[in-house]
């Protein structure tokens, strides 16, 4: 595979990937596992966590990212279904990010349960790019 790919990724679909996925970033660490991710870093949930703008332009960045790689996969594997863009998100959501968290998160001595904050993570990476395969997939 050569960057020449480029040319041929259907840039509709990772814009609307990316959003999809950083928008799941959002409905994760805010309602559905707020309280078990800040306590997993060591923070009280009960206080507010106001975030600056760096804090959320760097993950829609390298959600970015991490959906032209999948979009560049998908090209070169022939990846044109909803059902092939599943697997294929699955596939690098669990092989590489969820893997690469898990393995380094497990020796995070600043987190108060490291294994928990990975794993809540490495989730979120293999529900994200599942869903961003799917719309790639379905978009090819």
């Amino acid at each position: 595979m050569s960057l020449s790919v480029l040319g041929d990724v259907n840039w509709l679909a990772v814009i609307v990937a990316t959003v999809v996925y950083f928008a799941i970033g959002g409905l994760w660490y805010m309602f559905l596992f707020a309280k078990q991710w800040t306590r997993a870093m060591g923070t009280d949930p009960s206080e507010s966590q106001q975030g600056s703008p760096v804090q959320y332009a760097l993950p829609l960045v390298t959600n970015l990212v991490s959906t032209i790689a999948l979009a560049m996969l998908a090209y070169a594997s022939d990846t044109n279904t909803v059902a092939g863009g599943l697997v294929l998100g699955l596939v690098v959501g669990i092989g590489v990010a969820a893997a690469a968290i898990m393995a380094t998160g497990f020796f995070d001595p600043q987190k108060a349960a490291p294994i928990t904050f990975a794993g809540i993570n490495a989730a979120y990476h293999v529900v994200g790019l599942a869903v961003a395969g799917m719309i790639i997939g379905a978009w090819a």
